[in-house]
């Protein structure tokens, strides 16, 4: 069966390359993929997927499923770019490869006993929207989730920092800078207190943490004391629990701009918190083996390899059931993912061969999740475990003397 998968995602392999060139040559923002979104749902609509959209009450996000078997498998598709940079981190590669996989295993789904879906999953740069779905009930009922990222080099485990993305604003008073300075209260002098903050505060920090953020409103005028500047400012570490300790320490940066100079601070939240990634270890080396005899070949150490270490809210979803989230190399070596040289060796040859691999090697992957009686059991127990969990009653501890008691 993994040859007649993969021989149709051969025979779809125009069509695949065309859809991510057309989303390439468009790239839409988080929560502004109107016709990204559209383009996947079409395409799999076409090959005899039921399309759900406006999923969880979110315009570019959907679900599209074939079959009704058992156990329920689900692919993930990304498609948001990044501001300025287009498509620097590849989701059009994403996208692409989800549907060639989803494609070439329709025909096969009733055989294998499996459901299928694919989810539209918009804004992951930023805007946590697999978080939004997970926490909609979008991902109710599904027993496993895999999706394949692109990036220099094809890396088998993701290791992604958990990560928090926070609007910055301070509040100060306008003034004229020359006639009457002492009038004003300077939003970006806030700005610049709060930067030396947290540079010095590095020198403190764990070298596996990461703080870093952009201006992108400091004023107007040179003659104008700046009344509101805004950032935007992300906070990383090894998991969610180390995460929360790292930003309590990040916030006082800011607090101490805002007391410096008697500006107001805001601080907003841009989407709920990243979470480290859970890697079922079954699943990933089932991909590695068909991805292996595709002539992929896996990176285990080495600077070029870290974009494993790049957040993803597929980590959220990690948490909760079973996920894969393996990386695809491009070839784009000296170019790495958020570079405008990655976005264009993004629809080179190496990237439309990533397509066609990863679809492959998804594919097959859940042939093998299929067949495999001991797996297949093992994940449709453990949704079936979690989900009698939620309904047993929480039973409070006993008194001491009950506990102690002499019953005969």
């Amino acid at each position: 069966m993994k040859d007649i998968v993969g021989a149709r995602v051969d025979a779809l392999e125009d069509r695949l390359l065309a859809l991510s060139h057309r989303i390439h040559a468009n790239p839409e923002v988080a929560w502004a993929e109107v016709n990204a979104s559209a383009w996947v749902a079409a395409e799999l609509a076409g090959v005899g997927f039921s399309v759900q959209k406006n999923l969880c009450g979110l315009p570019t996000a959907f679900a599209a499923t074939v079959g009704s078997g058992s156990l329920h498998l689900g692919i993930c598709a990304e498609y948001d770019a990044l501001p300025g940079l287009g498509h620097a981190c590849g989701h059009n590669i994403i996208a692409a490869a989800a549907v060639g996989a989803a494609a070439a295993l329709a025909p096969v789904v009733d055989a294998l006993g499996i459901t299928l879906t694919v989810f539209g999953t918009p804004a992951e740069e930023g805007g946590g929207g697999k978080i939004e779905l997970l926490e909609g009930g979008a991902f109710d009922g599904v027993h496993a989730m895999m999706m394949v990222h692109p990036g220099p080099l094809d890396v088998a485990r993701a290791e992604p920092y958990a990560v928090s993305h926070s609007k910055i604003r301070y509040r100060g008073k306008a003034s004229h800078a020359a006639a009457y300075p002492e009038r004003g209260v300077n939003a970006a002098d806030a700005f610049t207190v709060a930067q030396v903050a947290i540079g010095l505060l590095r020198q403190q920090l764990e070298s596996g943490v990461r703080v870093h953020g952009v201006l992108t409103s400091g004023g107007e005028a040179p003659n104008a004391i700046p009344e509101v500047t805004e950032g935007r400012w992300y906070v990383r570490a090894g998991s969610l629990a180390e995460l929360s300790v790292l930003e309590e320490k990040v916030r006082r940066c800011f607090e101490a701009g805002a007391l410096s100079t008697g500006c107001e601070l805001e601080i907003e939240a841009e989407s709920k918190p990243y979470a480290e990634f859970a890697t079922d270890e079954a699943m990933l080396e089932l991909y590695v083996a068909n991805a292996t005899a595709l002539g992929r070949t896996f990176t285990t150490s080495g600077p070029d390899m870290r974009m494993n270490r790049a957040s993803t809210d597929m980590g959220n979803v990690s948490q909760m059931l079973p996920a894969i989230h393996p990386y695809i190399g491009i070839g784009s070596l000296p170019a790495v993912n958020h570079q405008k040289e990655f976005a264009a060796a993004a629809v080179t040859d190496a990237a439309d061969r990533a397509v066609v691999d990863a679809a492959k090697a998804m594919a097959q992957t859940c042939i093998d999740l299929a067949e495999n009686a001991s797996l297949r059991e093992r994940l449709i127990g453990r949704l079936a475990a979690r989900n009698a969990a939620r309904f047993l009653p929480e039973i409070p501890d006993l008194p001491l003397e009950m506990e102690t008691a002499d019953v005969r």
